[in-house]
């Protein structure tokens, strides 16, 4: 097992190999952050930043990645402020870069000016006023991409994840059986699934066929909203697939519940949001039952992760108190 210093010497090194399908090698990398994918920011020869993604292999295959590109490569050429994706000299979005025996894949995206909004688990750095204005933007960028993700066709080979009842809720969830995962405590497994089965029950009942269904973010949370002067923009579509537009709101609004002026920041964010799309007030009605839905997402997304496992438990308390809360 190789200790910190001879990882990172590792990764750096797969960067070096990886920039090579873009003409850069021996371009200096800086590690910007490793999770889903190792980020590093690179200086390219005219001075400009742009960020290298060596993506988690296994995570996801050639063609969903190709497709979230292309995906992307489509909200930017609508004005969308989002990583463009840069060719390789070859012309292709994705670098083909093996790992230890197993095939790697690695893309080059422009680098995304500003700052996140904020932290998870933190408070927001900005006044009550500033971050209402923040939030009617983020809702109003949101509805913009749904808007320009309407527009998008991306042929049969375009493949992303659903987010979808299945996705959330089904046998075999996206992130994992949330209510069937290690690191639970036998009551918090019996709760989970009674509140899996009241949900499903919830939905069955409420009807989704008429709700507002396509490709979406999926995970706009702070860290991935970028805040440039008046700008709002959006990074990592590590996630995007097709899901319910509410989950998009959802995910922005989730982490955002400890602020002590949530009820506003949400009322700015749905604000912003009809300011550019069309959201009817029975559809509205069903929010809080897809925020407890992305915050069962989240337990079996650290289950998964050794790095993350601790916060198992302590994702599963927080969901089970969200959905008493607001259900």
């Amino acid at each position: 097992m190789m200790n910190t210093d001879d990882f990172l010497r590792h990764l750096h090194e797969r960067a070096g190999r990886a920039l090579a399908h873009w003409g850069l090698e021996g371009t200096e990398t800086r590690l910007i952050k490793y999770r889903e994918n190792a980020v590093f920011r690179v200086r390219l020869a005219d001075g400009a930043y742009a960020a290298l993604r060596l993506h988690r292999p296994g995570y996801h295959s050639r063609d969903a990645i190709l497709s979230e590109l292309l995906f992307v490569a489509h909200l930017v050429g609508e004005g969308a402020r989002a990583p463009a994706p840069q060719p390789t000299l070859s012309g292709t979005l994705l670098a083909e870069c093996g790992t230890d025996g197993a095939t790697g894949f690695a893309s080059l995206v422009s680098w995304m000016e500003g700052a996140p909004l904020g932290e998870s688990g933190y408070p927001l750095a900005h006044g009550s006023e500033e971050a209402q204005a923040l939030f009617f933007r983020l809702g109003a960028t949101l509805a913009r991409l749904h808007d320009s993700a309407d527009r998008f066709k991306g042929g049969d080979s375009f493949v992303r994840p659903a987010w979808d009842r299945g996705g959330l809720l089904g046998e075999a969830p996206l992130w994992g059986r949330f209510w069937d995962c290690e690191g639970l405590s036998p009551e918090s497994r019996n709760g989970l699934s009674r509140l899996r089965a009241r949900l499903l029950e919830h939905l069955a009942q409420v009807g989704t066929d008429g709700l507002d269904y396509g490709l979406i973010h999926a995970d706009g949370v702070r860290e991935n909203v970028m805040v440039h002067g008046d700008e709002i923009g959006l990074i990592d579509f590590d996630d995007c697939g097709y899901g319910y537009r509410l989950f998009d709101l959802a995910t922005a609004l989730l982490k955002n519940r400890i602020e002590p002026h949530y009820p506003a920041l949400e009322a700015a964010l749905i604000d912003g949001y009809r300011s550019c799309r069309s959201l009817s007030d029975a559809a509205l009605a069903l929010l809080p039952l897809f925020t407890v839905m992305r915050s069962l997402t989240y337990i079996g997304w650290a289950a998964a992760r050794p790095e993350m496992a601790h916060k198992t438990q302590k994702y599963a308390d927080d969901a089970l108190e969200l959905a008493e809360q607001v259900l």
